[in-house]
């Protein structure tokens, strides 16, 4: 289960949540699977964003992990806002955990901006909360919204990326302990992981040549 390290914040807001009992639990069931993303483009460096400040796995490579600081704002080795700072086309993997809101800052702007620094071929692993799940009754009250896959789907297209058709639930049902094997769509667990490639389209459609082939002897 991951650590959280102390917050270098002023005043709480709706990320603390994942600091608890029930926010760990969903946190320590995502970890293998974040980990697989974070290598899922071998040899180029990786983005996650995740909620809470905390210590990088073992084996998690060459990356660049930020957490919310609040208005806006992100912490990690660099301190910025949106549009973050990073060359364009620049990272193999961005992940996207549980920072993603279905709407306001904090929704389709963080995707466009995932898209603008994957590079072409490269993945998006975005893991948002449930709605469907019973295990919405432990984060009631903190702020926090869910939506289901179909309209994180067409979000993705929106921002330019093209999503998987199934998504995988991940995390306890209801229990306060971390499930860590994935199932086949979120049906009732606490999350679930949507992946999005990025994928260059030529400008121009490259029309086929048509091959005329002419009997021997035929008049050109």
């Amino acid at each position: 289960m991951p650590v959280p390290l102390p917050a270098r914040q002023t005043g709480p807001h709706v990320h603390d949540w994942f600091g608890s009992e029930a926010g760990q639990a969903i946190l320590g069931s995502e970890e293998d699977v974040v980990l697989h993303a974070l290598g899922d483009r071998p040899g180029l460096p990786w983005l996650w964003l995740g909620p809470l400040p905390r210590a990088l796995p073992e084996g998690a490579g060459r990356g660049l992990y930020l957490h919310p600081a609040g208005e806006g704002r992100w912490s990690g080795p660099v301190a910025c806002g949106l549009p973050l700072p990073l060359p364009s086309e620049s990272f193999g993997s961005v992940v996207l955990q549980h920072v993603a809101r279905p709407a306001g800052e904090c929704g389709t702007p963080l995707l466009e901006e995932a898209a603008r620094l994957l590079v072409n071929g490269g993945r998006l692993s975005l893991l948002v909360l449930n709605p469907l799940a019973p295990f919405r009754w432990r984060w009631r009250g903190s702020g926090f919204s869910a939506s289901e896959p179909l309209s994180w789907r067409r979000r993705l297209r929106e921002a330019g990326l093209v999503p998987e058709p199934v998504s995988q639930g991940l995390g306890p049902a209801w229990s306060l302990q971390p499930s860590p094997l994935p199932q086949q769509g979120p049906g009732l667990r606490a999350a679930y992981l949507l992946r999005a490639e990025k994928r260059a389209i030529p400008l121009t459609p490259v029309r086929a040549r048509r091959v005329v082939s002419m009997a021997k002897g035929a008049a050109a």
